[in-house]
């Protein structure tokens, strides 16, 4: 996510941190740096004169001019005004307006954009995370098997859908669900409207009947973040014929530029309510400003990556875990608990661009080390290990190595690679027991099983591990392989 919009900007900003004083030219190349990376990740050139005008005032003030690290002042003006880019002009906040029962949201925007992915995983959020009651209901009365491919995304994820009567239209569909949300009790009743190009003025028209009738309490834009500045225009055109209230991003995992981001709020005024970052159907994250502009600075979201772990992570297998690295022990079955717990969490691209000082690091690595694909291998390897192995590592030799291999079908060098990254977490679990670190490790359980109270002060940092333990620090997690 962000990734050409990331490294266009460490590239610029990296420069200003290694100077004592800035001069005024050394200003201007970084912001003209800066400027091409917004223009390359499809941030339309009325946004990106804006913001670079804003910044270059700001970086040239007495502020920084007179501050004893002036680089880092510069970054901090950067990641501000990211912040307001992404907040955009609207007062309303990124919230849902879902007080009242039944409350309504209606989900619009063109075809294939991803609307009905994107209701199921919206209805598994409130439901499970909101202990909302959700009604599904389809009204892509055009499109084949589209009120069936809704029925099956609810039922696979015990999700309640509108009972499919043919032959009526769109609007007499979400009278009928709006009656059954009312007798039925429920919180909230997600309409998925057909998909419509702005242009068609006959569809769009039906669409302002439809929310006319349901009195919506939240109209989202479900936009695909792949159209780039074409997302713009899109949502502009709904924007003025809906008055939208927010929203969604599909596909923003792979999305390697972000700018429509960027620009779709600034032009319409209206927030990203959430950004979809994969196809499984709880990949839906919250969009918080704040986080994204760190993260597209390089500088890590801690938060998100601890609510991540929080909702994965069960509170007495957290607990059990941590009393075993406490006491120094870590066998290939807890390596094995780790390394599903970060498919839990989204894989490795989505944890690395989380994690403080590990967006560099992600320059220096193969294009296929960051393929999730490696993590699905290191189980079935750990997986063909009989329970005497997992439990006790030392016993791998050479038959047992290539048993092993076979079983899993893989090559014995990347069982190797495994064994050693075993190695050194097992040290690393080790030695933070005997430097003290039971403290650390213990605040850090309890932050990622969600526990109540837990400090976030003492979470542990990359830089700071990495300058505690040096080369033990395991830098090929997951077959992660740096380049020298």
């Amino acid at each position: 996510m962000f990734e050409t919009l990331s490294q266009g900007f460490s590239a610029a900003l990296e420069k200003l941190t290694k100077q004592g004083v800035l001069s005024e030219d050394e200003i201007s190349t970084a912001l003209r740096e800066v400027r091409s990376a917004l223009l390359e990740a499809d941030v339309s050139l009325d946004i990106t004169k804006r913001f670079i005008k804003s910044v270059g005032e700001k970086a040239r003030g007495q502020a920084v001019t007179k501050s004893v690290t002036p680089g880092q002042q510069v970054i901090k003006i950067v990641h501000d005004e990211l912040i307001k880019v992404l907040e955009g002009t609207s007062e309303t906040s990124n919230a849902l307006k879902i007080d009242n029962p039944p409350a309504t949201i209606l989900m619009v925007g063109l075809q294939g954009s991803g609307k009905t992915t994107t209701s199921a995983k919206l209805a598994l959020r409130l439901q499970s995370k909101e202990k909302k009651k959700v009604l599904m209901a389809s009204l892509d009365t055009r499109r084949p098997a589209a009120m069936e491919q809704l029925e099956i995304l609810g039922k696979s994820n015990s999700i309640d859908t509108l009972p499919i009567v043919k032959n009526q239209s769109a609007q007499q569909i979400t009278s009928r669900a709006i009656q059954q949300a009312s007798l039925g009790g429920y919180d909230v009743i997600i309409l998925d409207s057909a998909g419509r190009m702005q242009i068609d003025d006959e569809l769009m028209k039906e669409i302002e009947t439809i929310k006319d009738l349901s009195n919506p309490n939240e109209t989202l834009l479900i936009a695909d973040g792949l159209t780039g500045q074409e997302a713009v225009n899109v949502a502009s055109a709904f924007n003025d014929r809906l008055n939208i209230s927010g929203v969604v991003l599909t596909r923003m995992d792979g999305d390697g530029r972000g700018g429509a981001a960027l620009s779709m709020v600034s032009t319409i005024g209206r927030s990203i309510k959430f950004i979809g970052t994969g196809e499984k159907v709880e990949a839906l994250e919250e969009f918080h400003p704040d986080r994204i502009a760190r993260r597209i600075l390089g500088m890590g979201d801690i938060v998100s990556l601890v609510e991540k772990a929080s909702e994965t992570l069960e509170a007495e297998k957290a607990e059990r875990s941590m009393r075993r690295f406490q006491k120094g022990l870590f066998n290939m079955n807890d390596l094995k608990s780790q390394l599903e717990q970060m498919q839990k969490m989204g894989g490795l691209k989505s944890l690395m661009g989380m994690m403080p000082g590990m967006g560099k690091l992600t320059k220096n690595l193969d294009d296929k080390s960051l393929d999730d694909s490696v993590i699905r291998r290191q189980i079935a390897l750990i997986q063909s290990m009989t329970k005497k192995e997992r439990a006790s590592p030392n016993l791998l030799q050479a038959s047992r190595k290539r048993r092993i291999a076979l079983g899993a079908g893989v090559e014995v060098p990347e069982l190797n690679k495994l064994i050693k990254m075993h190695r050194q977490m097992s040290d690393m679990m080790k030695r933070m027991g005997k430097m003290g670190g039971k403290g650390m490790l213990k605040s850090f359980m309890e932050q990622m099983s969600g526990k109540k109270d837990a400090p976030t002060s003492s979470l542990p940092d990359v830089q700071m591990l990495q300058k505690q333990f040096g080369s033990k620090l395991p830098t090929n997690l997951a077959g992660l392989n740096f380049k020298k």
